[in-house]
């Protein structure tokens, strides 16, 4: 494969980096700015978001680098939105209700939830098609 081949899903590649070191931020900000600040439950969810970004920018990072092995540049390029939808939608609705005071929010998150599942569900396919 080349670099022309893998190059529509370098933005993955970057995205999924980027994502990857601000979940590292926000886990470092949780873990020592929000200690004493909001409560244990606050905290909880704060460090829900964080996990769920960083696996989902892992994922993004897997995507990026699959079309090596043959698979479907296509369906893992609307894997990667899907992906990046859900971090967005569900850990950035998880830190906003947490940090701020916009319950309306909350709505928001299974939403990211779903984006997460249909971007596995888009690799699954991936890599059935191979």
């Amino acid at each position: 494969m080349t670099v022309r081949q893998i190059e529509p899903l370098r933005p993955a590649l970057v995205l999924g980096a980027l994502f990857a070191l601000l979940a590292v931020m926000a886990g470092a900000f949780g873990a020592h700015g929000l200690r004493g600040v909001i409560d244990e439950r606050g905290l909880e969810v704060f460090q829900t978001a964080v996990t769920y970004q960083i696996y989902h920018s892992l994922a993004l990072i897997l995507v990026a680098i699959l079309p090596v092995a043959g698979l479907s540049r296509r369906l893992l390029g609307i894997a990667a939105g899907f992906f990046v939808a859900g971090i967005l939608l569900f850990s950035g609705s998880l830190y906003l209700l947490v940090l701020t005071d916009l319950r309306w929010m909350g709505p928001v998150t299974p939403v990211g939830g779903i984006g997460f599942m249909v971007g596995w569900i888009l690799v699954l396919m991936a890599g059935f098609r191979r």
